[in-house]
């Protein structure tokens, strides 16, 4: 069953499972559960429309209309910045402070595209795991908030910056990566959407829904010390 967090008679949204597709795709043809026919199987059948997307491997908050109307009214809002999303990443070594990265992207039409990702640094924390000819590993924890909706751009972000997304495959730390899997067994990716703030297509009145963290998310901040009560 998917936890729903917000429901009404025009749109839900859910707290998206890692690992699982929104909906059929060319990149994942291995796919045979997705959260757009999971979702309307709970629902009774009826028809449910993404207003925007995840990657698989984000867990969090996903946001659907339950009629076309809305969605196109939330689409466009989505459009014009109207809508905040905001992630929690545990990344690779310790970020600046804060930062607002602007840093073009290609698309796989081979389109060049404006991104714009703002973060701040939340906890730093460092702990006995050797690499790279160092006792100790350095990580941190970070709010960020896209400006812009680009393919895999909180990922290719990070990595442009030299602080990769823990288990982010591609765009990550090959290294880091294989070192997390053999030490702690670490599959999952350490990037939830935590955060949506966003005014109803309908009434107006401005929506704040969040999403707890998955189990894999806090057992790794465990591993790190970080404190994630908060967002537990």
């Amino acid at each position: 069953m998917l936890e729903i967090l917000y429901q009404d008679e025009y749109i839900i949204a859910i707290n998206k499972p890692s690992g699982l597709l929104v909906h059929k795709s060319f990149y994942a043809r291995d796919a045979k559960v997705f959260a757009i026919q999971e979702l309307r199987n709970q629902i009774g059948g009826r028809h449910v429309y993404p207003i925007h997307r995840l990657d698989r491997k984000t867990s969090g908050v996903l946001l659907f209309a339950l009629d076309k109307e809305v969605l196109k009214i939330m689409n466009d809002r989505f459009a014009t910045r109207e809508v905040e999303k905001k992630y929690l990443a545990i990344l690779r070594g310790w970020s600046p402070e804060e930062l607002t990265i602007d840093y073009d992207l290609t698309n796989d039409d081979g389109i060049i595209q404006n991104a714009i990702t703002y973060f701040h640094r939340l906890q730093s924390t460092e702990i006995e795991l050797e690499f790279n000819n160092q006792s100790t590993s350095r990580y941190c924890l970070v709010e960020a908030i896209p400006e812009t909706g680009r393919m895999h751009q909180l990922r290719k972000h990070f990595k442009h910056i030299f602080h990769p997304i823990l288990g982010s495959r591609p765009h990550g730390c090959n290294k880091q990566n294989k070192l997390w899997l053999e030490n702690f067994e670490l599959k999952g990716m350490m990037l939830h959407a935590h955060q949506l703030i966003f005014n109803h297509p309908i009434t107006n009145e401005q929506l704040i829904l969040n999403a707890k963290i998955n189990e894999e998310f806090s057992r790794v901040g465990t591993i790190l010390n970080l404190d994630l009560n908060t967002y537990e």
